[in-house]
């Protein structure tokens, strides 16, 4: 197909590509051919056609079962109505509008129409200004909407992160990425997937103004454009990338392009680079096309893919990372081989595919980040800018109060409990999880509680805090009508957890309970309950296997899948665990290998699905993992945390993959752990101080029916606790009540923790997040932990009510300028850093640790220092 008038700035090919894939997506969409494409029905310009034929293009399969065609018409004609109204619209290339302003996806979040909303706030704010301080204007109003807390994987929509006024960084970034595409301003996620220097990672944005891209911390403005706390960790990156729902062209380096995805690797804007090149061969040394290489490191006690790319026909790939250590694993019929690539290594890497087994015994080595660096200079602002820009911070912060206490306060909930008879404390613990959502859960109380007693409340308290905040009455009231004609026979505490619990894994909550039920004869039903395998081999009969993009997998809602009968392996599991509980089978997800399972008789059964092989149902006797304490282990062994300081992944078809338990479970001897035979690799590590990891790789069997025992043992450390300096004396602070006092007296004589904090800013929130964490063992060493805040910038709105689980010898004090914190620091790389300043100091007032910025684990580390201080000091008595 040709146009006569090329569209977009697309050449008659670039047209006839998007044409075709338009035509394969309507073939593959055929069963929601009416949902999807009766759009086209209307009358459409040339312009929204195209862009609507683009669109659904590069249209992912989860975005084609779970939306209908007029939610993506909204979004075109938003995006192209809002080009023709902005200044700068006609200064934006094609290929950017078409990458990085028109798409309606930016993360993993749940397709809403906000782009009208979203324009109408900020259209006029910010209609005069260029289009850098657009972007900054934009940024300042992200900060007025919603601020950081950490909280699960699922990815919230931009609309519900406004309502909820608070999200993790992946979050703030999808809701500035959405504000500035509204505005017509091209912008895209960035992402470090995973720090090499401490765990976690990283969201943040990039926008475009005339001509290049800056980047911003979203939802934390600053007064200018390149500007933000991540700026020196990001140095220490080993990979910075974002993701494009498009065949990209680039020009920015690319990473991964197949499947009309593309990843870019934008590393070297903002850290030192060096290139891997990696060669993969069979034992007869012939190069291996379409081997995963793998490119690995140290995260959240598991080694994390941070790229997979696939070798080319002379079996080779080249990688750019930064300058730290990374295992590299290369992967293909079952074959693999394992390498550590450390930084100083630039030879040409060759891999042969020579082992389809795991090692045994184990296995020590270190994995070292990227040095710290140092940034640019910056030349300091006007004063006067400074100002305007503290003031609106606080203006900001008071904006998002002010909506804040618009939510559901608790003497209402109370209320609302005793007229329905039920439990006021369960009641306000579940409203104040909603949040802006409060009110919507409320009603459902209200009116569903007189006719079906407390089991609505039981309804929201399986449901996650996310869950509260963007699932309405609809969708509620189906799960509780639904599960409750279900109830049968089962034991209650069967029926609360695997029948009414519709949350499954990281879907989005949809009302499926009356589909599901409506879907099937009272035959049909009662042959599933009889058995669930039968519904297993129905539902694989008519599902078509299509992988879909990695950030996606698994993330369709079940009556989408339902729907269209197509996705991947992730999507049908899901569904299977909600058809049977709609139909009273109780069904699960398994909680560490999350396979699907059903309650028969005989306990929980597996269900596999062989989609590419013969279709039956196969059970399979599990084996057990028991941990067992390292007899040798010294004081200074760290405590068992899984996902902190271990983990256990097993290997399937040459890849381990990590075992999901909850983060920071340190009951990990007392019972055995429910496993798949097969192959395991215990993996345990120990952070130092400058971000290097002592890793332990432990291999070992478990067999169907018994039980393997493993000895959990960690490399041996020593806590290094140096002079770094002294305490300048003199210093006055003022207490929350106004009362001055000298900084010593707070130390008093028996050592001390002290922190110079932002409490708004993500960083701090990580360390008080920390701190709150470890109140047991710090109250346990009993001393003084000094947390100091300033009056403007980043803490405006901060309440030390909001942190009621810190360390009882918490205190907190002002210090409006932080003049106080140049006794602690003197050296221009701790201020470049930036906020928290972290320091332990002796009885003498000697700082023996310190840390400044963004750092998990800073907590962790300035426990270890103190108690070996205080431990030091009892062995000298």
């Amino acid at each position: 197909m040709t146009s006569e008038t090329l569209v977009f700035n697309l050449d008659a090919q670039s047209l006839e590509r998007i044409e075709q894939k338009f035509q394969e997506k309507e073939r593959f969409a055929a069963a929601r051919q009416s949902e999807l494409f009766d759009i086209f029905q209307q009358e459409l310009t040339q312009e929204e056609t195209w862009a609507l034929k683009y669109v659904y293009a590069y249209m992912p399969v989860n975005d084609m079962a779970d939306y209908n065609g007029d939610l993506f018409l909204s979004h075109v004609r938003h995006a192209l109505d809002t080009r023709i109204r902005v200044p700068w619209g006609d200064r934006i290339p094609d290929h950017l509008f078409l990458h990085f302003v028109l798409p309606y996806r930016i993360n993993t979040e749940n397709i809403e129409d906000f782009r009208g909303l979203i324009y109408d706030e900020l259209a006029e704010r910010t209609a005069k200004l260029s289009m850098a301080d657009a972007i900054l204007e934009t940024n300042y109003w992200c900060h007025e909407k919603a601020t950081y807390i950490g909280s699960d994987l699922r990815t919230i929509s931009p609309l519900t992160m406004i309502r909820n006024a608070r999200g993790r960084c992946g979050e703030e970034s999808t809701l500035a990425v959405a504000a500035l595409r509204s505005i017509g301003i091209p912008a895209r996620q960035v992402y470090t997937p995973r720090w090499a220097h401490c765990d976690s990672n990283h969201a943040w944005v990039e926008a475009w103004a005339d001509g290049q891209w800056y980047y911003i911390g979203a939802c934390e403005p600053e007064a200018r454009l390149n500007q933000g706390w991540f700026s020196p960790p990001a140095r220490r990156a080993m990979l910075i990338n974002t993701r494009i729902y498009a065949d990209y062209p680039g020009p920015e380096d690319i990473t991964l392009s197949e499947k009309g995805f593309t990843e870019i690797n934008l590393l070297e804007n903002y850290a030192p680079t060096r290139s891997i090149d990696v060669k993969v061969k069979n034992e007869q040394g012939e190069p291996v096309t379409g081997a995963s290489v793998r490119f690995e490191l140290y995260n959240t006690a598991e080694l994390y893919p941070i790229a997979e790319i696939r070798t080319d026909a002379q079996g080779e790939v080249t990688f750019k990372t930064g300058c730290g250590d990374l295992l590299i694993r290369a992967v293909s019929g079952g074959k693999s081989s394992e390498i550590l690539c450390k930084a100083q290594e630039n030879k040409i890497i060759e891999m042969v595919l020579d082992s389809s087994e795991q090692p045994s015994g184990s296995v020590d080595f270190d994995m070292v980040p990227p040095p710290e660096g140092e940034g640019e200079v910056a030349a300091a602002l006007p004063e006067e800018k400074m100002q305007e820009h503290n003031r609106r911070l606080e203006q900001g912060a008071q904006t998002r109060g002010g909506y804040e206490d618009t939510f559901l306060r608790e003497e209402e909930a109370i209320s609302l409990a005793k007229g329905v008879g039920l439990p006021p404390v369960r009641v306000w613990n579940v409203l104040h999880k909603a949040r802006g959502n409060s009110r919507e859960i409320a009603a459902f109380l209200e009116e569903c509680s007189n006719v079906y007693g407390e089991w609505p409340l039981r309804l929201l308290e399986l449901m996650n805090e996310k869950d509260l905040i963007d699932t309405f009455r609809q969708t509620l009231d189906d799960h509780l009508i639904g599960a409750l004609s279900q109830q049968g026979s089962w034991a209650e505490d069967t029926f609360v957890r695997y029948i009414l619990c519709p949350r499954i894994s990281y879907e989005m909550l949809v009302p499926y309970r009356g589909v599901f039920q409506n879907a099937y004869s009272p035959d049909e039903a009662t042959a599933f309950r009889k058995n669930p395998s039968t519904l297993a081999r129905m539902l694989e009969q008519q599902y078509e296997y299509y992988e879909d993009l990695p950030n996606l997998k698994g993330k369709g809602n079940p009556i989408g899948t339902f729907s269209l009968m197509k996705g991947d392996y992730q999507s049908l599991d899901i569904l299977f665990v909600a058809v049977c509980r709609s139909l009273g089978i109780p069904a699960r997800l398994h909680p560490s290998a999350q396979k699907p399972q059903y309650l028969s008789d005989r306990g929980w059964e597996d269900v596999v699905f062989g989609l590419t092989s013969p279709r039956t149902q196969v059970s399979t006797s599990w084996g057990k993992l028991q941990l067992c304490r390292d007899p040798k282990a010294s004081q200074d062994t760290p405590a068992a945390s899984y996902f902190e300081n271990f983990s256990f992944a097993r290997l399937e078809d040459g890849v381990y993959k990590t075992l999901i338990h909850p983060y920071g479970s340190t009951d990990v001897y007392s019972k055995p752990y429910e496993v798949e035979p097969g192959a395991y690799r215990l993996t345990t590590g120990i952070r130092l101080k400058d971000g290097t990891v002592n890793v332990r790789f432990i291999y070992f069997t478990v067999n169907a029916g018994d039980t393997t025992e493993v000895v959990l043992t960690y490399r041996e450390i020593e806590v290094d606790i140096p002079v770094l300096g002294k305490l300048a004396p003199g210093s006055i602070l003022t207490h929350l009540n106004g009362s001055e006092v000298e900084l010593e007296e707070l130390l008093g004589s028996e050592g001390a923790i002290a922190a110079w904090i932002e409490p708004e800013r993500e960083p701090t929130k990580h360390l008080i997040r920390e701190l709150c964490e470890l109140a047991e063992p710090l109250d346990k060493l009993g001393i003084p932990i000094v947390l100091v805040t300033g009056i403007m910038e980043w803490n405006a709105s901060f309440d030390p009510v909001g942190y009621p689980k810190l360390p009882v010898r918490t205190v907190f004090v002002r210090d409006s300028s932080y003049a106080s914190l140049s006794g602690f620091i003197t050296k221009s790389a701790a201020y470049e850093a930036g906020y928290p300043h972290l320091f332990v100091l002796d009885t003498q007032y000697q700082i023996r640790y310190s840390a400044s910025g963004y750092k998990i684990g800073t907590g962790k580390e300035a426990l270890q220092v103190a108690a070996a201080i205080t431990q030091s000091l009892k062995g000298t008595e």
